[in-house]
């Protein structure tokens, strides 16, 4: 029950992201790396932390540490997913 919980977690905070990613690219275009890197990551990073905050109220210190280096090993992973992927595009308003 908690690493779903942490799981759904990780798609309430990966959704506003994602539907920006997804629906509003630029120019009309959808970043579908939002879906197929974003989301999976987000996912596994809750499962983590729920795991984590789990391990930390039974007091069971090495899973709980397990778990917080798989959360910084997510988190290098997003940023540098993220760096690979380039500079962001530039926002184009009225007019363009």
């Amino acid at each position: 029950m908690t690493a779903f919980a942490g799981a759904l977690a990780g798609i309430v905070l990966w959704a506003p992201h994602g539907k920006g990613g997804l629906l509003d690219g630029f120019e009309g275009t959808s970043n579908w790396n939002v879906l197929w890197v974003g989301l999976p990551l987000m996912i596994l990073g809750g499962i983590a932390a729920a795991l984590a905050v789990f391990f930390l109220v039974r007091r069971d210190w090495k899973r709980a540490l397990g778990c917080v280096a798989a959360i910084g090993v997510l988190f290098a992973l997003g940023v540098a997913v993220d760096a690979l992927a380039g500079a962001p595009r530039p926002e184009c308003y009225d007019p363009c």
